[in-house]
């Protein structure tokens, strides 16, 4: 069931891949418009554990897109339970139109990958077994992220920040709006993970992987 289930994402997320294919943006140009994201996510993107802002530095281009797309039309940031994620979406309404939201979103994918410290305490042996039956068709192998599903790099991500994602996705915090194509699939990876144990499990797996370039 879950090797169909996995199979159905990724279908999922190349028709989402085609339907939002955007034109590059220009890095020169976004780098102006990064100094707006610097006070929270820090001038190399690698986040600030103090304002649980993620890190963004070296993330793919299309998710951060399409993410900074999603708070800007209300898909993220507006769920009641959603605190950090409301702080967000007015700074994404900033940018002035799709073309700064490109252009920023190519200047993050030039960052380095950040190397945060690890914070989960899990076990990291039964996370193994859990990423590789929930998360590895569409993360990678490495959990790199995979251009074909377009979902984001996970691993060198800080690890309070997956956990509290995998929760937000669970509770349905994130991933039931009804138009949010690319979180609808997550949510329903992430409620086969019935215990925050298994969540810090999976969690300290990632964060134990060597980090390898996307795909």
């Amino acid at each position: 069931m879950r090797v169909f289930v996995a199979a159905t994402i990724v279908l999922v997320f190349s028709l989402v891949g085609v339907a939002s294919a955007l034109a590059e943006g220009d890095p020169e140009r976004g780098a102006g418009h990064f100094a707006l994201c610097v006070a929270c996510h820090g001038p190399g993107g690698e986040g600030m554990t103090v304002l649980n802002s993620p890190a963004s530095g070296g993330q793919d281009y299309a998710y951060v897109v399409r993410q900074i797309q999603n708070f800007r039309s209300g898909l993220r940031g507006t769920h009641a339970d959603d605190l950090f994620g409301q702080q967000m979406r007015p700074m994404a309404m900033v940018l002035p139109d799709e073309q700064a939201v490109e252009d920023v979103a190519a200047y993050i994918q030039t960052l380095p990958i950040p190397d945060p410290p690890t914070t989960v305490e899990g076990n990291a042996v039964s996370g193994k077994a859990l990423y590789e039956s929930t998360c590895i068709a569409c993360h990678g192998e490495s959990a790199q992220g995979l251009t074909l599903t377009e979902a984001p790099r996970l691993s060198r991500q800080h690890d309070w920040y997956l956990v509290r994602q995998l929760e937000n996705f669970r509770a349905g915090v994130r991933g039931t709006h009804p138009s949010d194509l690319g979180g609808a699939p997550m949510r329903g990876m992430a409620q086969i993970l019935e215990t925050d144990e298994q969540v810090r499990d999976v969690v300290s797996y990632i964060a134990s992987l060597e980090y390898v370039p996307g795909s």
